[in-house]
């Protein structure tokens, strides 16, 4: 069973509308303009970022990144080579298979959930669910930990596009992801009200929360004021054009493609370049139980090649790909042998992800499965070694211990290891 709220995220309803009964005064409006738009040159040579891309299903990656051909578990699908040497991927992605050279391929996987909502839990947060402890997602701790970077920064440092991730743990709602669709569309930023009475209405909240900080009631106040301050300061910001993927010239919206996930990676791009610390971009539908070879071929693959592609090729003709780490995942693999009914089931025993970007080494595969995929014949990595890979990637100290809120340290990413073939 999950922990109470390990799927929350900060929703625009929830995020926004805490400032539409009062909040924390957070100053007059002239002093919540400015812009990091005119700064972005510099911001991308001094701050450091993460992409996930999700993958919510748990997608077959011995079709995509693991090819066995000529094995009886293999499929019908061939291999390519990409422009990175000695690297084969599916036929079905052409278009990333020319930035590999940007990219690494770890696929000696092997974890301990093959359910969804606890392999979901355990790839996010690099723990096993706990019923006494919820634990910060890859989101939350990038942000509280990268944050400081863009003291400028008025949007939220963790977003979520497409879907909700999980939610902040024992951080508190401050790191919670903010979620919003692929198209930017930000409601609920017209409050209906008039600004005086939207004064009056912040400085009664400041009143009764400045009270209760006073007396030390518990961080709950606390962390309601950070994220009311920060909602005033987003209404008023320019910065807001960062979710706006329609101000892109025509032909790079093409470039990603029309679907929800194109657009959702072209604004992760448009985030990341603002300086947000975090984002990750949510592509569901790979339980591929049933018909798993056409629904990849027709549908799944080549939404994933365009968009993902013209990510990782943004953002290194941007120069952005150095500080940007890059995160390609879901909840496990599936199943080498396929069903009765053309599909595969989960498999958690071995499979792959896809990392490129910011302090990874690029080109390489790390690890390998038997002829079969069965097995990682290799050294294995879980979770949290994944994680720890991650944070090292954009120098984090992985030294950083969180205290929980039953007053717990809690050691970051579980004390993973990083993988060391990434690196070297």
């Amino acid at each position: 069973m999950l922990p109470r709220n390990a799927e929350s995220g900060l929703t625009r309803r929830h995020f926004l509308q805490h400032a539409a009964g009062s909040a924390v005064w957070a100053g007059p409006a002239s002093m919540l303009a400015g812009s990091l738009m005119a700064n972005a040159p510099d911001l991308r040579r001094r701050h450091k970022a993460a992409i996930v891309l999700w993958m919510g299903g748990g997608p077959s990656t011995m079709d995509i990144w693991d090819l066995k051909p000529g094995a009886p578990t293999g499929g019908p699908f061939k291999q390519i080579s990409t422009s990175a040497d000695g690297i084969a991927i599916c036929e079905h992605m052409p278009l990333m298979a020319q930035q590999m050279h940007h990219m690494s391929i770890v696929r000696s996987m092997s974890t301990r959930e093959a359910d969804h909502m606890r392999g979901r839990y355990y790839l996010h947060t690099g723990y096993v669910p706990s019923p006494s402890v919820e634990h910060p997602s890859y989101g939350a701790v990038v942000a509280h930990e990268l944050a400081s970077q863009v003291p400028e920064l008025d949007l939220p440092p963790f977003v979520s596009i497409g879907g909700g991730s999980v939610g902040p743990g024992f951080l508190g709602m401050a790191w919670a992801p903010f979620v919003v669709d692929s198209n930017g569309t930000l409601r609920d930023l017209d409050m209906g009200i008039d600004p005086e009475r939207f004064g009056q209405r912040l400085e009664m909240l400041a009143a009764i929360e400045n009270r209760f900080i006073a007396e030390r009631r518990g961080g709950p106040a606390e962390e309601h004021a950070k994220v009311v301050g920060k909602t005033v300061k987003l209404m008023s910001s320019p910065q807001l054009d960062a979710f706006k993927v329609a101000k892109e010239p025509k032909e790079v919206q093409e470039r990603y493609g029309n679907s929800g996930f194109g657009r959702g990676c072209l604004m992760a791009r448009r985030l990341v370049e603002a300086g947000v610390p975090f984002v990750e971009v949510d592509l569901g539908g790979w339980d591929n139980h049933a018909d798993i070879f056409p629904t990849l071929s027709d549908r799944k693959l080549p939404e994933l090649d365009r968009a993902m592609s013209a990510l990782v090729a943004d953002l290194a003709d941007r120069g952005i790909l150095d500080d940007t780490a890059i995160v390609w995942m879901g909840e496990f693999g599936r199943t080498p042998t396929i069903n009765g009914n053309g599909g595969r089931d989960h498999w958690a025993r071995s499979w792959s992800v896809v990392v490129g970007g910011a302090g990874f080494k690029r080109g390489v595969v790390v690890g390998e499965t038997s002829s079969d995929g069965k097995e990682v014949v290799s050294d294995p990595y879980a979770a949290q070694d994944l994680m720890a890979s991650v944070l090292e990637s954009l120098g984090i100290s992985l030294e950083t211990t969180f205290k929980a809120r039953n007053g717990r340290p809690m050691k970051i990413a579980n004390g993973g290891k990083p993988i060391k073939e990434l690196f070297s």
